[in-house]
């Protein structure tokens, strides 16, 4: 059974439409390709925009005019990405700023994700996003069912201004949520060009200090606080401060730092392991990685399987312990490398199909969890070198 979900919002001109496929025969079905949105239009040769780039260069607009064939905007590297991002505007070839009709499409999901502007041989054009096809297939047994990610979807005939605007109010509105929606972000003074991996107690107050003098407002903690974090090749997953840094504690540094007037917050990559750690010398398995195959890494690092359920508890048990050791107000969340060696110890040979999604949902139930459980605190998701930024991340960080 399928069934398709369209909502509206009394404040935002914005239609969200998501879409559910229930198994109910007695036999297994496996998706192999399951879309959040479609939208047909009149007519062809439409503009349209979409935005790619790499680090430090994130959201580069793009604009193409499809007349005919098939335009497509996609990522398989695990995550949203600025490789392509999921947010793509299909306009008039004369839009501009303030003038001509324009239609804005956003998934609401930080994974792989496609997007598709084609012309079919009647002359009408026809959107589509969703999940990406490619490298999915997903197995239902009698009962089960598969929620594709909800897109949303705006129109207006006063140009992209108008649809910027649009947007943005709905993600204001119905995407950011928590005590921090609506307040002012603090001024940051952030540890890391100034130190790296080499701070200690004595260093980071006196950073904070005049940091504050300057008119900093919040003091983020940033990597090398935990383990043995002397560079990027050791110690990710093993979250325990470094008692030689930091003989006094967590809550001692944070206390000082909040004597200062400061707000005070500490960074966090809980998504990932190095092997050198004695999380990997533990639980091998629990890292995405091919058994008896050479391995790619990205900084160093690889990626936890998230979709395995001990996994996900395991992230948040670290993190609790983290964020209940001390008065902590800010939390930047790291995540600095995309997916290869595709393979899950959990999932075996469902791996293939299922692992991208399942790794999502892990990561969607424990930033659930944890927001809820500490709602004080504001998260910033980070993604320097993955570049994750999406409406499924904004609805928690």
């Amino acid at each position: 059974v399928l069934r398709l979900f369209f909502s509206v919002f009394s404040d935002s001109d914005v239609i969200c439409r998501g879409a559910s496929f229930e198994n109910v025969s007695d036999k297994n079905v496996r998706l192999t390709r399951f879309l959040s949105g479609q939208l047909d239009i009149f007519g062809s040769g439409y503009k349209v925009t979409s935005f790619t780039g790499g680090w430090t260069r994130e959201m580069n607009r793009s604009d193409t005019v499809v007349s005919a064939g098939n335009y497509t905007v996609s990522t398989v590297a695990g995550s949203s990405s600025s490789r392509a991002n999921p947010y793509i505007i299909v306009a008039d070839p004369d839009c501009t700023e303030s003038h001509g009709c324009c239609i804005g499409s956003n998934l609401i999901y930080s994974g792989n994700h496609y997007e598709s502007v084609s012309v079919n041989t009647y002359g009408k054009t026809r959107i589509l996003t969703g999940i990406n096809p490619s490298g999915f297939c997903f197995d239902l047994a009698p009962g089960d069912a598969f929620n594709a990610p909800e897109c949303v979807m705006g129109y207006t005939d006063g140009g992209y201004q108008a649809l910027s605007i649009m947007m943005a109010d709905f993600v204001r509105g119905h995407i950011i949520r928590g005590e921090w929606a609506d307040k002012d972000r603090p001024v940051v003074l952030n540890s890391w060009e100034g130190a790296y991996f080499d701070i200690n107690e004595k260093k980071l107050l006196s950073f904070a200090k005049k940091g504050k003098e300057l008119g900093a407002e919040l003091f983020v903690m940033d990597d090398g606080w935990f383990g043995n974090r002397s560079d990027d090749k050791r110690s990710l997953g093993d979250w325990i401060v470094n008692q030689k840094k930091f003989p006094h504690g967590l809550a001692y540094l944070v206390d000082r730092i909040h004597g200062m007037g400061l707000l005070f917050g500490i960074w966090v990559e809980p998504e990932m392991v190095n092997v050198d750690s004695d999380l990997y010398r533990s639980h091998p398995d629990w890292a995405i990685q091919i058994p008896g195959k050479d391995q790619s890494e990205g900084r160093h690092q690889r990626l936890l399987d998230l979709s395995n359920p001990e996994v996900v508890q395991y992230v948040i048990d670290a993190m609790s312990s983290i964020f209940s050791s001390a008065s902590i107000d800010y939390v930047k969340w790291d995540y600095n490398r995309i997916f290869s060696d595709v393979y899950s110890s959990y999932l075996k040979e469902k791996s293939a199909g299922e692992l991208f999604h399942r790794y999502i949902l892990g990561l969607y139930q424990i930033m659930d969890t944890l927001v809820k459980k500490y709602p004080h605190i504001l998260f910033e998701g980070c993604a320097a070198g993955g570049n994750r930024f999406d409406l499924g991340i904004l609805s928690y960080f």
